[in-house]
């Protein structure tokens, strides 16, 4: 399945055959403070940068109408993000994985995250369509 957007991700934990939880780590791009001359440029220019995890939360896909419904809660925060990345896990038949369940998963996105090491998340720009980072 192409996932384009929030909604096509929401569609697709909703279709699967056993239960999802829903990961989500909501990033900020910050310019580090060793930055060169050249990379400061390039930030400006909207361009490189490092992603800094600001908050996590998990979620059920039947917790989530839709993308604005997960955006405003995040707002509420009061914490600026550029991009929430994505990824679900799958309970057990009949047993949907619960917020203890994904504890451990959101700590290791989180710190993968944190160490660029995002090729197995979906991003996701704050229109809730999904990006191709690299």
């Amino acid at each position: 399945m192409d996932i384009s957007t929030f909604d096509d991700l929401l569609a697709a934990a909703r279709a699967q055959p056993q239960p999802q939880r829903l990961l989500f780590v909501f990033a900020g791009v910050e310019l580090p403070d060793d930055a060169t001359p050249a990379q400061r440029a390039a930030f400006e220019q909207g361009q490189g940068g490092a992603l800094v995890p600001q908050m996590c939360v998990d979620k059920s896909p039947d917790e989530l109408a839709s993308f604005d419904q997960l955006k405003e809660e995040a707002t509420s925060f009061g914490q600026a993000w550029g991009m929430v990345f994505a990824a679900a896990m799958s309970g057990a038949p009949g047993k949907a994985p619960t917020s203890a369940d994904a504890d451990e998963p959101l700590k290791k996105m989180v710190e993968a995250i944190r160490q660029g090491q995002i090729q197995a998340y979906i991003p996701f720009d704050p229109q809730g369509r999904a990006v191709r980072l690299g």
